[in-house]
């Protein structure tokens, strides 16, 4: 076998692994780059590997950083399947054809703007190559051996990541490797905890958090002091939030602050994304997959007012506060919420709160770092609003909760590789695995090819 690393490396997005064995050529992942410009342009190169020469498609999630490049891949040739659990085929058909949508429409805002340096500016791809993709998606049941040909089988087991999120094991007769995806957390309040692992040869490991650890407070806690605060103020409060995941979670959190008395039930919440309403209907289909009651997931649907249309979304713009906004995405990368951003930050009597990870040049991550305006369709933005972080929401296990989940392995792989990590981040993961457990860590870099076996 070989493995080259298509994405993923010194970044936390545009997850791609390429798996050769024989003639066999596997792409586990297919995620878009987000971020950083630089990153950001891969997503329009030509990949160095020609699509129509990939035999199958696997993906760990169906988050558009493990998913998003589906449409274009298949635009550009691909046409065989893409294997993937039950949850994830029906996340990733909401959530494709939202990011082509999202693309058109910018496309169309730059064009009709003109501040694109583009004329026409074009999307990376359309609602219909996002469709074309989508039914190419195969659905694979947990633990199910799959056969992918060329004598290569394939297993997906839960990793408790998000709904479908799975790790994924593939193998020939000699030898097998282990890709990660991305791991959930052992005591989540929504997602119940990843499958233990006992044996691989080789591993690919994330490694988002390889250098934090997350609060043990109840993030209820500072969640209520920050909404708490907001309302005293009259203000707004925007909760940037990836629609599969941290939307579902934020609901539940909400439900429960104000079933305790610890926020004012009056306090009106709207969920403005119709992916993440889209995708709290599927969590709630799901329900062998997550922690929650019946009970609990009536709750969760019903703890925001859902705006249903884009001229709601412009009012809401209007209304004054207190009230809390929850839109995608979740970097501010694009979708309702920056509009939000645009007409809220300005203000200091808003919060912007964020509860995820934010890569580098998200404007995510430029406002967590305390700059005065972030850039918004051609124009800059002031940003006077309180911003905030609740890091202990996130969906990624930190550094410690990894370690204790390697330990579960009744051997060390081979050797592992470490991707889906900031470069700080990741080395500090490879210190850490090192120290602890003595395991042959290395940290995966672009391009790069390895043996197996």
């Amino acid at each position: 076998m070989q493995l080259t690393f298509l994405g993923a490396t010194g970044t936390v997005t545009g997850s791609k692994y390429l798996l050769t064995s024989g003639e066999r050529r596997i792409l586990i992942d297919c995620g878009l780059f987000q971020g950083l410009k630089q990153l950001r342009l891969r997503n329009w190169a030509a990949l160095p590997i020609n699509s129509k020469d990939v035999h199958a498609v696997v993906l760990t999630h169906a988050h558009i950083d493990h998913s998003g490049y589906l449409p274009l891949f298949v635009k550009n040739g691909f046409s065989g399947k893409v294997y993937c659990s039950a949850a994830t085929r029906d996340l990733c058909e909401v959530l494709l054809l939202d990011a082509a949508h999202l693309q058109e429409e910018e496309a169309r805002y730059a064009n009709k703007s003109g501040f694109s340096k583009h004329s026409p500016a074009l999307p990376l791809y359309t609602q219909e190559d996002a469709q074309n993709a989508i039914e190419l998606l195969t659905i694979v049941d947990y633990e199910q051996e799959t056969d992918l040909g060329g004598g290569l089988s394939m297993r997906l087991s839960a990793n408790g990541h998000i709904l479908g999120s799975a790790f994924v094991r593939i193998h020939n007769s000699k030898t097998s490797v282990l890709f990660s995806g991305d791991i959930g957390r052992p005591h989540d309040i929504l997602m119940k905890p990843p499958t233990r692992i006992k044996q691989a040869d080789y591993l690919v490991l994330e490694s988002t958090y390889g250098n934090r650890l997350h609060e043990k407070s109840d993030p209820k806690i500072k969640l209520a002091k920050i909404i708490n605060q907001t309302v005293k103020r009259k203000g707004v409060v925007v909760i940037p939030v990836f629609a599969v995941g941290r939307a579902q979670e934020l609901l539940y959190y909400i439900h429960l602050l104000k079933a305790s008395g610890a926020i004012e039930s009056n306090i009106p919440v709207f969920l403005n994304s119709p992916m993440a309403v889209d995708a709290t209907a599927i969590f709630n289909h799901f329900k062998e997959e997550h922690r929650l009651t019946p009970e609990q997931s009536h709750a969760l649907c019903h703890t925001a007012h859902i705006v249903n249309s884009i001229e709601e979304s412009k009012r809401l713009n209007e209304t004054k506060g207190p009230m809390i906004i929850l839109s995608a995405s979740g970097m501010a990368t694009g979708g309702r919420v920056v509009h939000h951003l645009k007409a809220f930050a300005p203000n200091a009597k808003n919060t912007i709160l964020f509860v995820g990870f934010q890569a580098a040049g998200t404007r995510g991550a430029a406002m967590l770092d305390g700059v005065e305006s972030i850039k918004i369709h051609g124009e800059y933005v002031p940003v006077r609003a309180q911003v905030e972080y609740v890091s202990n929401l996130s969906a990624h296990a930190d550094y410690m909760e990894i370690i204790d989940w390697l330990r579960g392995f009744e051997k060390p792989p081979k050797k592992t590789y470490l991707v889906h990590g900031e470069p700080v981040a990741a080395d500090a993961m490879r210190l850490h695995i090192e120290e602890q457990l003595r395991w042959n860590v290395q940290v995966a870099e672009y391009l790069e090819t390895v043996e197996l076996g």
